[in-house]
C-alpha cells in the first residue's frame, strides 16, 4: 500500500516536472473538421488533395481534359441541394475553371508544395511566416461593386485525411463569376481548333490581342483627330484653348476605354493577359484623364496671365507679379494632387491596398529610406518650390541679381528656376540652391530703383554747378521719377581729385538700365564741351633749389 502511494506521487511530481510535449501535427489550428466531404460523392483515391498546389493542378489538369466529373471533388459543393449536387458540381467546376483561366495567373512558385500550406522562414517578410495556415486567397475579383474571394482552405473529417479544397463560398459565387468574367459570346462561334492552347494561351487570343491593341489604337487616334479638328472650327477662343490642349490625353483615355469595353463585353483574355492588361488600361485611363485636366489648367492658367499679368518683366505691379506666382503655385497643387489621386485611383482599381496588406506597411519604413536617400535632391528641390509658392521670397517677373547676373524671374517650376538675363540667356537654376544662396531681389518692396554713377573729376570743379546742371538733365529724362531723388553728392576725395556721385531714380529695373546710360553719357558730353578742365590732373611740385629760392612752384598737367 505504501509502495503505491509512493510510486503515484513519484508519478504526479514527475509530470509537474517535465515540460508538456508540442501538439501534434494533427492540431486543429492547421485544419477544419467537418463531418463529411461532400456527402453522397465518393472521391477516388487517386485524387491528391494533401497540399495547395497537388489539388490545383490536378484540378487544372483534370478541368482541360474535360473531366469534370472528378475535377468537381476539388471543390467544397456541401452547400449545393443534395438531389442533384453531383450534376452542379460538374457545371460548377468548368466554370471556375474558364474564371480561374482568364481572371487569375497562377504563379506556381508561389503556390505552397507543403500540407500545411506554411510559409517556410527566409522566404520572404511575410506576418505568416513559420506558421500553418488552413485558408488561402488566390484572387480577389470585382462582381456588381462587391469583392469576391476565391479561396482554398483545408478540410478533415475524424477519420479520413485532411484535403484542400475550394471554399463553400467561392462555389457559391462561380455563378456570378461565370456571368462577369467567363467566355463571351463570340467564342461560341470559333471553332475547336482556335479554342485550343498554345504556349500557355488560347490559339485565337494570339490573333485577338494584337488585333484588340490596333482597334483602341485607330480608336484614340479617331478621337484625337476629331477634337482637334473641333478645335479649329469652334468659335468660342476659351473652348477652342481647351480642346486643343486636351486631344492628345483624350486619345489616350478615348483608346484605353475603348479596348476596356471590349474586354468586359466582347473579349476575355486568359489570365496571364488580363493581369497585363486591366492595369495598362487603368494607368492609361488614369494618366490621359490627368494630362487632359493639368493641359486644361495650363491653358487656363496660360491664358489669364497672359490676359491680366502681360509680359515677363517687373514693369507690372506688385500684385500682377504676384498673381503669376500664385498661377504657378496652383498649377504645382494641382498637380501633386492630380498625381496623388491618380495613383490612389490606380491601387484601388486593382485591389492592390487588399493584396499588399501587411507586406507594404513592412516594407514602408524600408521604401522610405530608400526613396530619402535616392531622390533627396529632387526632394529637396521640390519642397524649396513649394517653400517659394507659399513664402514668395521671389515671384514670377522679379528683377534679381544673382551670382553677379542681372536678370527676371521667368519661370518656377518643381525642380529649376529660369532665369532670364539683360541679354536675353536663360540661366537654369536648382531651386534648392537658389533658395540658399543669397540674392538681391530689386522689385520686393517696389519696382522703383535708384541707380548710381560716380565721376572722378578735378578739385577746381564746381560741384553747385554740376548738381544744377544734373538736376536739369535728369528732369528732362523721359524715365526719371521722384524729382525729389535726383542727387549730387560729392562722397570722396583725394590727391589727385574728388569723387562725384550722382542719383536718380527709375519706375523699374529695366528703365533703370537705359537711363543711368544715358544719364552717365550726358554729363560727360557736359563736362568734355563746356568744362574740359575739370578732368582730373597730376601736379608736380618744383622744389629744386633754384626755385625754393623764390618759393615752391607747382605745375599741372592733363
Amino acid at each position: 500500500m505504501h509502495l503505491a502511494r509512493f510510486l503515484s506521487a513519484l508519478s504526479l511530481l514527475l509530470a509537474l516536472a517535465v515540460p508538456a510535449l508540442p501538439q501534434s501535427e494533427d492540431a486543429s489550428d492547421r485544419w477544419y473538421i467537418v463531418e463529411d466531404v461532400n456527402a453522397g460523392l465518393d472521391a477516388p483515391d487517386a485524387l491528391d488533395r494533401s497540399t495547395p498546389r497537388d489539388m490545383l493542378a490536378a484540378f487544372v489538369d483534370l478541368t482541360e481534359a474535360g473531366r469534370a466529373d472528378l475535377a468537381m471533388h476539388m471543390l467544397d459543393l456541401s452547400r449545393l441541394p443534395a438531389e442533384n449536387r453531383a450534376a452542379l458540381g460538374e457545371i460548377r467546376a468548368m466554370q471556375l475553371s474558364e474564371v480561374l483561366f482568364r481572371q487569375v495567373w497562377l504563379r506556381w512558385s508561389s503556390i505552397s508544395s507543403r500540407p500545411d500550406a506554411m510559409i517556410e522562414e527566409g522566404a520572404n517578410s511575410n506576418p505568416m511566416t513559420g506558421k500553418p495556415r488552413r485558408n488561402i486567397s488566390l484572387e480577389i475579383l470585382e462582381v456588381g461593386g462587391r469583392t469576391v474571394d476565391i479561396r482554398i482552405y483545408r478540410v478533415k473529417t475524424e477519420e479520413g485525411d485532411p484535403v484542400w479544397l475550394f471554399t463553400p463560398q467561392t462555389v457559391e459565387a462561380i455563378p456570378r463569376l461565370y456571368e462577369a468574367y467567363g467566355p463571351r459570346w463570340f467564342e461560341e462561334y470559333l471553332p475547336q481548333t482556335l479554342r485550343q492552347r498554345l504556349g500557355g494561351l488560347r490559339i485565337w487570343e494570339w490573333l485577338g490581342f494584337p488585333l484588340i491593341a490596333g482597334m483602341a489604337v485607330l480608336g484614340g487616334y479617331i478621337v484625337y483627330r476629331i477634337v482637334g479638328h473641333v478645335s479649329t472650327i469652334f468659335g468660342w477662343t476659351p473652348a477652342k484653348w481647351l480642346l486643343s490642349r486636351a486631344a492628345m490625353p483624350l486619345g489616350i483615355v478615348a483608346g484605353a476605354g475603348l479596348a476596356q469595353t471590349l474586354l468586359a463585353t466582347t473579349i476575355s483574355f486568359s489570365g496571364p493577359i488580363s493581369s497585363l492588361v486591366s492595369p495598362a488600361l487603368i494607368i492609361a485611363m488614369v494618366v490621359g484623364v490627368a494630362m487632359a485636366a493639368l493641359r486644361a489648367i495650363d491653358a487656363v492658367l496660360d491664358k489669364v496671365t497672359e490676359r491680366y499679368v502681360g509680359d515677363i518683366d517687373d514693369a507690372q505691379s506688385k500684385d500682377e507679379r504676384q498673381l503669376y506666382t500664385s498661377i504657378y503655385a496652383v498649377r504645382r497643387i494641382v498637380l501633386l494632387i492630380t498625381v496623388a489621386i491618380g495613383i490612389g485611383l490606380v491601387l484601388s482599381e486593382l485591389n492592390l491596398f487588399a493584396s499588399l496588406g501587411l507586406s507594404l506597411l513592412a516594407s514602408a519604413g524600408v521604401l522610405t529610406v530608400i526613396l530619402g536617400i535616392a531622390g533627396q535632391t529632387v526632394l529637396g528641390n521640390i519642397l524649396a518650390s513649394l517653400q517659394i509658392a507659399l513664402a514668395k521670397p521671389v515671384r514670377i517677373g522679379d528683377a534679381v541679381l544673382y551670382e553677379g547676373n542681372w536678370a527676371y524671374v521667368e519661370a518656377i517650376f518643381y525642380t529649376y528656376i529660369r532665369l532670364r538675363t539683360w541679354d536675353e540667356r536663360r540661366l537654369i537654376v536648382p531651386v534648392k540652391y537658389f533658395i540658399s544662396q543669397p540674392f538681391e531681389n530689386w522689385s520686393m518692396q517696389d519696382a522703383r530703383m535708384v541707380r548710381t554713377f560716380t565721376l572722378r573729376l578735378d578739385h577746381v570743379a564746381d560741384v553747385d554747378v554740376l548738381r544744377d546742371k544734373f538736376d536739369e538733365i535728369a528732369r528732362a529724362d523721359e524715365d526719371v521719377t521722384e524729382p525729389g531723388q535726383i542727387k549730387t553728392l560729392v562722397l570722396g576725395h583725394g590727391e589727385n581729385g574728388m569723387e562725384v556721385t550722382f542719383y536718380a531714380m527709375a519706375p523699374n529695373p529695366s528703365a533703370a538700365w537705359g537711363m543711368h546710360a544715358r544719364l552717365r553719357e550726358a554729363m560727360l558730353a557736359y563736362i568734355r564741351d563746356e568744362h574740359p578742365e575739370w578732368w582730373p590732373r597730376e601736379r608736380v611740385r618744383d622744389v629744386s633749389e633754384n626755385s625754393s629760392k623764390n618759393g615752391a612752384s607747382t605745375q599741372a598737367f592733363d
